[in-house]
């Protein structure tokens, strides 16, 4: 790598840690900067995926004491659900040509931008409907295909599995974000070790951005409590979501 895209991964890092830490959607800017210094986009996925673990576990650990089942399937279940459906999407990723996935991805970004704009209007109209709680089947169901797009595809994770937990019933915010935590480390761990397990990890690439990735999810949880108008920065993240779109439908 060059002086150059060393600096680029570094700061798209910290900044995609940042925005994880405050309101998510890092995965819009460390995954164009992966393929932007050459990484191909099936390894940059995968790469993004790799980088993004350490701020789940770390917000997982967070919210260890918050979460607690409230549907029909017992947190372990949940779990295991989770790491079935994120190796099968991971799988699905390993064997998707680059030039597919290319195609794909403005599609991704757009679907993700638009649930990460949208989400918490779609969870509250959930929960306001009155949902209940789902029997076992529709609850594995959800968990199921929500895993496997995350095993796939990172981005939006968070927002689709709080949708999901509202369609199962859960009803406590707090216990719904611990799970989506814990739920979203669980998925990418699992996909990152397939991920690994077939080479698709950029080690050089991966090193440099998880470095900062850490730095900016330390300063990002920092910045978090400090911030009033969170709906600023998720209208911030909204548009730098539908810029990369576009970016990747113009390419």
């Amino acid at each position: 790598m060059t002086i150059l895209e060393v600096l680029l991964l570094a700061v798209a890092g910290a900044a995609a840690g940042l925005l994880n830490a405050v309101a998510g959607g890092g995965t819009f800017l460390s995954l164009p900067a992966l393929i932007y210094v050459g990484v191909s986009p099936v390894s940059a996925n995968a790469t993004a995926t790799l980088t993004a673990l350490p701020g789940y576990a770390s917000s997982a650990w967070g919210f260890r004491h918050d979460v607690q089942s409230e549907g029909a399937l017992s947190l372990k279940a949940i779990a295991g659900i989770g790491g079935i459906g994120s190796v099968l999407g991971a799988l699905l990723l390993t064997i998707t040509p680059g030039d597919t996935f290319l195609w794909v991805v403005p599609w991704l970004l757009l679907l993700s931008t638009f649930l990460f704009a949208f989400g918490p209007n779609i969870l509250r109209k959930i929960q306001s409907g009155g949902a209940g709680k789902a029997g076992m089947a529709v609850s594995a169901a959800s968990i199921f295909a929500v895993s496997i797009y995350g095993g796939y595809f990172n981005g939006g994770l968070g927002i689709m599995l709080l949708a999901a937990f509202g369609l199962i019933g859960y009803v406590n915010l707090h216990c719904m974000n611990g799970l989506k935590s814990i739920l979203s480390a669980v998925v990418s761990l699992f996909s990152a070790v397939t991920f690994i397990a077939s080479g698709l990890i950029a080690w050089e690439q991966a090193l440099v951005m998880a470095a900062s990735s850490a730095i900016g999810g330390y300063l990002g949880a920092s910045m978090s409590r400090r911030i009033i108008k969170t709906n600023l920065m998720r209208q911030f993240v909204t548009v730098i979501g539908f810029t990369m779109t576009l970016v990747f439908l113009l390419h």
